[in-house]
């Protein structure tokens, strides 16, 4: 499997410049700035009332700033932020441990929680809704239940497959916010200020290409700044202006449309072996050695929302921009059928 510049995995240097990076406040958070607007207003109501904040879902792709807005918006209820992930909590009692640890009006952040297995799901509903979870004690005949009251709280789940999340949950947030991704006008204020917490110097220049090879993503912004730095230590002025920002791309294998080999390979495969397609995501899948998964939160998102990459109920399609993007010449892909509706055949 090829390793990927926009997937590498988080370390603890990642975790180090992504909190160094991020905002502490709304008036600091760049972008998204209509769900911003809203957050403010939600924010000082419950404060006003004096009351936890209602529960908020967060759904975008990955690096769009959902953690960080979590953070944010913990920071301005003055109040403290317990984060978690589905994946982490493995059955009811530890999520009942978790809960009893929350503080009156206090944040749960909930990173990937369409990831909870449906037993804890099914626990978390009271918890949310009643402020009350159960648990059973003892074995057998003896087992009873045990109704822990919980002191009102906020929880925040993210996202990056709201289709997966079950409508019960789904019904329990009193407010969805889909992050969008950013305009490259935007990019382009995360890239300066990330770059003056780095101390490196930057021109409007470099800034501007940086923020146009990151994919409308702020995490792939930071991710590219620091090691366009690096190359601008070691093989530039120590500055980073827009050659030395094209220099690292070219390196590192990343186009002038944010695209990186493994993007043009996923193309690649529509275009030269399936004429286009419509291909299956199961097929990509096999042969790019990825799970779907990845493919369908990773990959597609940017393609799709470049118009680079099409769905239809037979599979995916590269469109004509694809075509002109990689320099093959543009046959007009397979139209579905009505038979087709049902779902992907391949």
């Amino acid at each position: 499997m090829t390793e990927r510049f926009f997937s590498t995995p988080s370390g603890p240097d990642e975790v180090h410049f992504d909190r160094l990076f991020r905002p502490t406040s709304f008036d600091e958070y760049v972008g998204q700035e209509r769900h911003v607007a809203n957050l403010r207003v939600f924010v000082e109501a419950a404060r006003r009332r004096g009351e936890p904040l209602d529960h908020l879902l967060l759904c975008g792709p990955p690096g769009l700033g959902k953690t960080t807005l979590a953070h944010v918006v913990a920071r301005a209820m003055a109040v403290a932020l317990h984060s978690t992930s589905g994946p982490a909590i493995e059955h009811k009692g530890a999520l009942a441990g978790l809960l009893t640890k929350v503080e009156l009006g206090e944040v749960l952040f909930i990173d990937e929680i369409h990831r909870l297995g449906p037993a804890v799901e099914e626990s978390l509903y009271p918890a949310i809704e009643t402020f009350q979870i159960d648990l059973m004690t003892g074995d057998g005949p003896h087992a009873t239940t045990i109704r822990l009251p919980l002191r009102p709280f906020c929880l925040i789940g993210a996202t990056t497959r709201t289709g997966l999340l079950t409508a019960p949950l789904l019904s329990r947030f009193g407010h969805v916010i889909r992050l969008d991704f950013y305009p490259v006008e935007e990019l382009v204020r995360i890239v300066e200020r990330s770059a003056r917490l780095l101390g490196a110097p930057i021109d409007a220049a470099g800034a501007l290409e940086i923020a146009r090879r990151s994919r409308g993503t702020p995490r792939v912004a930071n991710r590219l700044l620091r090691r366009v730095r690096d190359f601008a230590d070691v093989r530039g002025s120590g500055r980073i202006d827009a050659a030395i920002v094209r220099t690292t791309a070219e390196a590192l294998e990343i186009d002038a449309a944010g695209l990186d080999a493994m993007d043009r390979r996923l193309l690649g495969i529509i275009i030269d072996d399936y004429d286009g397609g419509p291909v299956g995501i199961e097929t990509l899948s096999a042969a790019l050695s990825e799970p779907r998964g990845t493919l369908e939160d990773v990959y597609e998102p940017y393609l799709l929302q470049q118009g680079s990459l099409g769905r239809t109920p037979r599979g995916r399609i590269a469109t004509r921009r694809a075509h002109e993007h990689l320099g093959r010449p543009y046959r007009q892909a397979e139209q579905a059928t009505p038979e087709d509706e049902q779902g992907e055949l391949f």
